[in-house]
């Protein structure tokens, strides 16, 4: 049987529908979550990786289901310091590489909020404005406190 290209194109088009109508199903499966993420540790990789499970969260729940936060603190603020300015703090690392910035800036532009520990940025002398896209609003003052008070909350703790 010899389908023509206009049905070709109206069962694409069907097909494609389907998909979209079983993604918001499936996503809706899961209902609304609030969750934090906790990053306290410097591996490039593993931050990476971390981004990408907050990615797959979002794409398997849906952005309009989720309360998303990360909290970091100790070597996790690393994530954001950029390269350049490690030298000058008590981290070794600066993993704010324009890759990860990128993935940052996404993250935020599909609501995550990204909270900085006070405590660390004293104690590891790191300056605001050595971190990348955070602001005084995204200063908390103890990143453990914020874990416990947001799991008090109800929000989800994974620690990627």
């Amino acid at each position: 049987m010899k389908i023509s290209k206009k049905e070709y194109g109206v069962v694409t088009l069907l097909i494609a529908f389907a998909m979209v109508l079983s993604g918001t199903a499936l996503a809706g499966a899961y209902g609304k979550q609030k969750v934090v993420y906790h990053i306290n540790y410097d591996n490039p990789k593993q931050q990476a990786g971390a981004l990408r499970n907050i990615q797959n969260h979002i794409n398997a729940v849906g952005k309009q289901n989720l309360d998303f936060k990360v909290v970091m603190h100790g070597k996790g603020l690393s994530l954001l310091l950029e390269p350049d300015a490690a030298a000058d703090t008590r981290l070794k690392l600066g993993n704010a590489t324009e890759k990860q910035q990128n993935t940052v800036s996404n993250l935020k532009d599909q609501g995550v909020e990204f909270s900085v520990c006070a405590n660390t940025l004293k104690g590891k002398k790191i300056d605001l404005e050595d971190l990348y896209d955070v602001s005084k609003a995204d200063i908390v003052p103890s990143g453990v406190a914020e874990l416990s008070m947001l799991q008090q909350k109800g929000y989800t703790y994974i620690k990627p």
